[in-house]
């Protein structure tokens, strides 16, 4: 069988030209809407609009031509890859691209503004999901939320149109800044302030010049002597130059915008801590202009600049009887639910079904739950006692309560079964009592109080979720999602009915409302200022707040920490989320008056805010708060924390809410941020749970973002690419298994051959890098590219950088792995120079690393015997002195020794696994990094139940004969990289709760290794939070001469290692 035969009928993967025979043309049926039927051959590589050319010169010899009309009024559908129907409004897409599920081509007409279609159209592919079906949902949330977002997103349009080319070169391709107060940079001899070396180069010829000068030199000044350099050897320009031209990296698309010291700019300052000499190069005025101009002819096409004649007014509103409501503090009744029937239980027929129901304000149980009567039956159950009644009133009722519920089987206790409809489900089983035991069957949650603040009445049918996580309350699950399974066709489905307490709605009281009750409370009491506690209380309240985040408050705690609250705000303000997990949530009261203080509270550092977008803080005033603090973020901060943000978006009940807007506006007022916060969110647009909030704002971003469009879908289709050459590899691969060398060759050549075609090379071609969009990747390098031996079969694609001629980038494609584990690690761990990004269902991309190998590969290009290379120390040491010489050698040294402490620490704090010598890496500047995180907080492999790391961290002699510059007796290095290690330990101690804060957003976001606070325990663990500095280095100090004795276990796992992996070759 030829080398990439994949499935036959997928006609639009580029295997037949692999067999030999090109196969230029496709048999396509198109149906057009008179009614008649023409099948041709159209070429695979058409454009739509070529193809519909071809389509209406050969409808001409068929009857009712005359009747179609327009060709520009008609348009193409399909039914594509996912099984939905696509528009195909885009008519520069090619036929190959579009991948329809079948070769059937449906022309329907056009029924409104061609742009608007078109924009609409190229948003749906882009975000992988049709704005049709956003169309479709009849929820009015849904459709306030879109037309909220459609007129603000017009506005930002309106706006950027205004922008000058200045502002607009500031928001698309700002430099990264470091604080003004940084380091100062001296020449190290008598401090006074160093020159730095700068190679300019002129965009408009080959010429470079070099540069001496100060670090407190401007982008301004610099250009200015520059210039000046370029006259004194080309001659004098008639034109003054000032003005006329911009710096910009050499490398990549980052400008040196406004006015700071060149010190001030991050790219600089690297080269400066790195010994090298920036790049940059001088850009006319002109050529930023014309992208300039581009984009906002981009935004003209579709949206009409403020018209200066006023819209008509809309006619006068009839007068509505003003709607009779009731504030919810009002109501004294017991909340209540009326069980309708459940139906599509999923449940053993001797089994009896109930229903249990709680009432949640986060991870709070606001009463006992309720349970109902039981329920025998095949699939659908009803129950005798259907209503359900709460040990709460309606009026104290939070705004944010969640109404959560679990169906579950209870049977006897069972003898071993044989069979089980559920053969899952002994994992999650909970006896209750003697001789029962409750088997967890589906859950779902629904908010109480609607998106409008309206207690919610009448019948609902809950569609439900039947997979468990491992920890559950009373079998409930709070932390899931509110959004119901949409795949309603298998789900077990909840039929509820909300009960009218009053004739008339029942309202959440605004927040004017809320505030004047407080005022009224304080009154009453007769004290504004209450709770000051004397010296006792307030010793006891240090202690408590200088708690970490994952400690657990008693009720008398927490009755102290209330009663002291104005003592919390003057004197701990950074403890705010103790005080509000000490609120009675229950007591609209308390509630009030926790606003009221919410109101004269100190604003929160950044990094101590985001805790309270956590789920533990559900209240939408408090989360306001938290993203009021956040507005104090720089772009280079929030870029930082933003996979954090996007994964708390799931614990927001309601699309319209604070941290949204905030993502929203600060994504479109700077490209790089819109970048990622697009890819975040597109990664995970298959998860059901998330589907529609995260499409949602992905709309909102594109409508307010419309020069993205094109940049970002050029993206998404070259990962389409990617994808379906590792598919074609990944069964070329099994097809030929039994001869392995022969398949290598035969996939590898197929692979290339692929990557040639112009249906490949084009749309892998001329795109801003997914990894960083200020790297622009030209063409595929393809004699360079190659797949991994790895079971994913990861492509290793190499590019070409635009900008810079000759400088090749590495990136890795991977599809069958989920890189957000490793995104997450690797935000922590920021000492590691590659980037990483999650842009699909388990699918991603890993920056290259230059000039950089593996401990294996070095020590087994040092040694003949596998088995021996392990046990090689002078391998590594020999490594860099072949690549650095002098001066250099003793800055790799340096390099390592910090980069190893850094290693260290970081692997023994975060837990990190698979710490083989494959996973290691070396660069030649002698920076030590880790690669791949699939095993972290200490899940370590284990073989025959025995694992195989025993140590805390690695540390091997050849690390020490490294340090030691390969001197046995070098204890003063020895002594200093010791300290390095200590010193860093202390610094992650220091910022605890943030790493703890960090890992505790993630929890919901499904990664393998991060379910539950048992997790992030690990780390209060491994950072010995609780415990002070000098008990904690006590800790950390056995640790590091445990792993310094077992050194010797390490070299036998990177043996055994070298060994199987020569075995494999």
């Amino acid at each position: 069988m030829p080398p990439a035969m994949t499935d036959l009928l997928d006609i639009w993967a580029a295997h037949s030209p692999l067999a030999g025979h090109a196969l230029d043309q496709i048999t396509v049926d198109f149906l057009l809407p008179t009614g008649i039927y023409i099948q041709m051959d159209v070429p695979r590589e058409a454009t739509i609009q070529h193809i519909k050319l071809l389509l209406w010169k050969q409808a001409q010899s068929f009857p009712l031509f005359p009747a179609l009309g327009e060709m520009e009024s008609h348009m193409f559908e399909c039914v594509n890859q996912a099984a939905v129907h696509e528009e195909l409004e885009d008519e520069t897409r090619r036929l190959c691209d579009i991948r329809p599920f079948l070769p059937v081509l449906k022309l329907v007409t056009r029924n409104c503004g061609r742009a608007e279609r078109l924009l609409d159209s190229k948003i749906g592919v882009l975000i992988g999901k049709g704005l049709h079906e956003l169309d479709a949902i009849n929820d009015q949330e849904v459709k306030d939320f879109r037309a909220k977002m459609f007129r603000m997103s017009e506005e930002r349009m309106q706006r950027v149109q205004m922008m000058t080319c200045t502002e607009w070169l500031q928001a698309c391709f700002s430099p990264q800044l470091e604080p003004a107060a940084g380091p100062a940079i001296s020449d190290g001899v008598n401090d006074r302030q160093a020159d730095l070396k700068v190679i300019i180069h002129f965009n408009q010829s080959q010429d470079s010049a070099s540069l001496k000068v100060p670090s407190s030199c401007t982008p301004t000044e610099l250009m200015e002597m520059a210039m000046r350099k370029w006259l004194t050897t080309h001659g004098p320009e008639e034109e003054p130059w000032r003005g006329q031209y911009v710096l910009r990296a050499s490398h990549c698309l980052e400008f040196l915008c406004g006015d700071h010291p060149l010190s001030q700019y991050k790219y600089i300052r690297t080269c400066i801590q790195s010994k090298e000499s920036p790049h940059l190069t001088l850009v006319p005025t002109s050529t930023v202009k014309d992208m300039f101009d581009k984009e906002i002819s981009a935004i003209g096409a579709v949206v009409s600049r403020k018209s200066s004649n006023p819209p008509l007014p809309l006619p006068p509103k009839r007068r509505v009887p003003t709607q009779v409501q009731t504030c919810v503090w009002d109501v004294s009744s017991p909340f209540k639910i009326v069980l309708v029937k459940g139906s599509k239980v999923n449940a053993e027929e001797t089994a009896k079904v109930q229903v249990r129901a709680g009432l949640f304000h986060g991870t709070e149980l606001l009463c006992k739950p309720a349970v109902s009567s039981e329920s025998s039956g095949r699939s659908d159950h009803t129950w005798k006692d259907n209503t359900l009644e709460f040990d709460l009133s309606v009026c104290d009722l939070p705004r944010m309560t969640r109404l959560c519920f679990a169906i579950y089987a209870v049977m006897d206790k069972v003898k071993k079964q044989k069979s089980t409809k559920n053969a899952h489900i002994n994992k999650y089983q909970t006896i209750r009592k003697a001789g029962k035991v409750h088997y967890p069957i589906a859950w779902v949650n629904t908010m109480v109080f609607d998106y409008k603040g309206q207690l919610k009445t009448g019948d609902i049918i809950l569609h439900c979720w039947s997979s468990f996580p491992d920890e559950l309350e009373e079998m409930l699950n709070p932390i899931g999602t509110i959004q119901t399974n949409p795949y309603t066709e298998n789900a077990t489905a909840l039929h509820i009915h909300f009960p009218e307490y009053l004739p008339h709605s029942i309202i959440f009281p605004p927040f004017d409302k809320i505030l004047e009750k407080a005022a009224e409370i304080a009154r009453a009491s007769d004290c504004t200022q209450m709770g000051r506690g004397g010296k006792k209380f307030h010793i006891e309240l240090k202690e408590i707040m200088e708690r970490d985040a994952l400690s657990q408050l008693c009720e008398n705690e927490k009755d102290l920490i209330w009663t002291l609250r104005y003592d919390c705000r003057e004197n701990f303000p950074q403890s705010l989320p103790k005080l509000l997990l000490s609120v009675k949530w229950s007591k609209h009261e308390d509630m009030a008056q926790l606003q009221a203080l919410l109101q004269i509270w100190p604003k929160l550092s950044p990094r101590d805010a985001l805790e309270l977008l956590d789920f533990n803080y559900p209240d939408q005033y408090v989360r306001e708060y938290a993203v009021g603090c956040l507005r104090d973020m720089s772009n280079e901060e929030l870029s930082q924390y933003l996979l954090q943000l996007v994964q708390v978006l799931r614990y927001e009940p309601y699309y319209d809410c604070a941290l949204t807007h905030f993502l929203l506006e600060r994504a479109q007022r700077n490209r790089k941020i819109g970048h990622f916060l697009f890819w975040h969110l597109r990664s995970e647009i298959h998860m059901p749970a998330v589907s529609v909030q995260f499409a949602l704002i992905l709309e909102a971003y594109c409508r307010g973002s419309i020069p993205h469009i094109e940049v970002l879908k050029k993206q998404v289709e070259a990962l389409s690419k990617l994808k379906s050459v590792n598919e074609l590899i990944k069964l070329g691969t099994i097809k030929n298994a039994r001869s392995k060398t022969k398949e290598a060759m035969l996939t590898k050549e197929a692979m290339m051959t692929c990557l040639r075609q112009s249906g490949y090379s084009e749309t892998l071609s001329d795109l801003h890098s997914p990894l960083n969009p200020n790297i622009l990747l030209s063409g595929i390098n393809v004699e360079k590219c190659r797949y991994m031996d790895s079971k994913m079969k990861p492509l290793w694609i190499v590019y070409n950088n635009k900008l810079l001629g000759g400088d090749t980038l590495g990136i890795i494609f991977k599809n069958g792995d989920d890189l957000r584990q490793d995104m997450l690690t690797l935000q922590i761990l920021r000492i590691v120079p590659y980037g990483c990004l999650a842009t699909g269902d388990r699918a991603g991309l890993i920056e290259v690393v230059s000039s950089a190998d593996t401990i294996a590969n070095i020590q087994l290009t040092s040694s003949n015997v596998a088995a021996a290379a392990a046990f090689n120390k002078d391998a590594l040491l020999n490594w860099l002195k072949e690549r650095n010489s002098g001066d250099a050698l003793d800055r790799a040294i340096e390099e390592f020794t910090l980069s190893c402490a850094g290693y260290c620490v970081a692997t023994y704090v975060l837990g990190i696994g698979d710490r083989h010598s494959d996973n290691i890496m070396v660069r030649s500047t002698g920076q030590l990094f880790h690669i791949d995180f699939g095993h972290i907080l200490g899940n370590f492999k284990s073989k025959f139940g025995i694992k195989r790391e025993r140590v805390p961290f690695i540390l091997t002699h050849d690390f020490i004969h490294v340090i030691q510059q390969g001197k046995t007796g070098y204890t003063e290095k020895f002594g200093s990289f010791r300290q390095y290690c200590e010193d860093a330990y202390l610094v992650l101690r220091k910022n605890g709760n943030l790493f703890i804060t960090l890992f505790a957003l993630m929890l919901t976001a499904g990664l393998p290794e991060l379910t539950s606070v048992k997790d992030i325990q690990y780390l209060k663990d491994s950072l010995a939070l609780g415990k002070t500095d000098d008990e904690a280095l006590k800790q950390f100090r056995q640790k590091f001469d445990e792993a310094l004795r077992e050194s010797w276990t390490t070299k036998v796992n990177w043996m055994a290692h070298n060994v199987a992996k020569d075995n494999r070759s």
